[in-house]
């Protein structure tokens, strides 16, 4: 029996047919530019150390103090988003609540603009609700500290696009990919007024990190082989058409960060791929990517009761988000 092919012309046709696809689909899907940082980090500057101790202060109000916060304990999701209003005002922006109805209940998204000189628009969000029973301090305080670190950092610097830190309500179960997401309530209403959205980044679950062996897990099989074993990255995830803008988010955040990083575009049906308020915006048509520490993949307190503020390492997520900064600079053309 003849089981691989002799000929030159049979040899063409298996180049042809499998190993051009697999390589053109690797360069689209899973290579990534520059360099992902390695070896001992550097001590955190004094900017980094300042940082730090705001991300943990937030995290401690939302998930410590307020708690559980969704529909069914609705007065800490209120509290919540009056905490996150008055820490936009106090940065000097000017908070906009957008409401909308669930289960007779009013929810609202809460957006701070920096106009820009053009257009187009840059959106940076994070869902602060938690999943019930949860307190929700990675997921997703982390990510709502980060955004308000990352909107008073921007706070009245110029720039070519117009930036939108944006908090969602309802991210978790059960409004995940729902229309009634605040997220995909959001992205509708955008896509409604024909907002020019550029990019959007989500910041969900980037507080926990590993260096043990074994300690990070994939949704496929094969991924392994391709990514480290230890979850001490972050991950930069979107769909293959929003290719472009993952890979111009971690070039950019390889060029000064002190913490690993992967990437990866990869189908949306792909189990985690599409497990935030990215994928609201990719229903509307727009460019989204997630960034994450993959969240189940590695954190052994995903949407438990355990989930709690003193389980995250402040030094990491505070270069994650001194590393954002060099993201959102370069995607909205911020000049110092």
């Amino acid at each position: 029996m003849k089981l691989l092919p002799t000929s030159p012309g049979a040899l063409l046709r298996v180049l042809l047919l499998f190993v051009l696809p697999a390589m053109m689909a690797w360069w689209s899907m899973i290579r990534m530019p520059g360099r992902s940082f390695r070896g001992v980090p550097p001590p955190l500057t004094s900017a980094e150390l300042t940082l730090r101790e705001e991300l943990r202060a937030d995290v401690q109000e939302i998930a410590g103090t307020i708690g559980e916060r969704n529909v069914e304990h609705y007065q800490e999701l209120v509290t919540a988003a009056d905490y996150l209003a008055r820490s936009f005002a106090e940065a000097g922006l000017h908070p906009r609540r957008e409401g909308y109805e669930v289960t007779g209940k009013l929810c609202e998204n809460l957006e701070a603009e920096i106009a820009g000189q053009g257009p187009e628009i840059v959106v940076i969000g994070a869902h602060y609700d938690s999943v019930l029973g949860s307190p929700g301090a990675n997921d997703n305080g982390s990510g709502v500290a980060a955004l308000l670190a990352l909107a008073r950092r921007f706070a009245g610097k110029p720039s070519a696009r117009t930036l939108r830190f944006v908090a969602f309500a309802n991210e978790e179960p059960g409004y995940f990919q729902t229309e009634q997401m605040g997220s995909w309530v959001y992205a509708h209403r955008c896509q409604e007024r024909g907002d020019r959205i550029a990019a959007m980044i989500s910041l969900e679950t980037i507080g926990y990190f590993s260096d043990a062996p074994g300690s990070q897990k994939y949704p496929m099989a094969g991924l392994h082989l391709l990514y480290p074993s230890a979850g001490n990255f972050i991950g930069f995830v979107g769909n293959f058409s929003s290719r472009a803008l993952v890979r111009r988010a971690l070039g950019a955040f390889r060029t000064q960060a002190t913490l690993p990083s992967e990437g990866a575009a990869l189908p949306a049906n792909v189990p985690g791929i599409g497990w935030s308020d990215h994928w609201a915006f990719w229903q509307h048509g727009y460019a989204a990517i997630m960034v994450t520490d993959t969240a189940p993949f590695r954190y052994p307190h995903y949407h438990a009761r355990s989930d709690t503020p003193e389980k995250l390492d402040y030094d990491s997520m505070a270069r994650v988000v001194q590393g954002l900064q060099n993201v959102i600079s370069d995607l909205a053309g911020v000049s110092d």
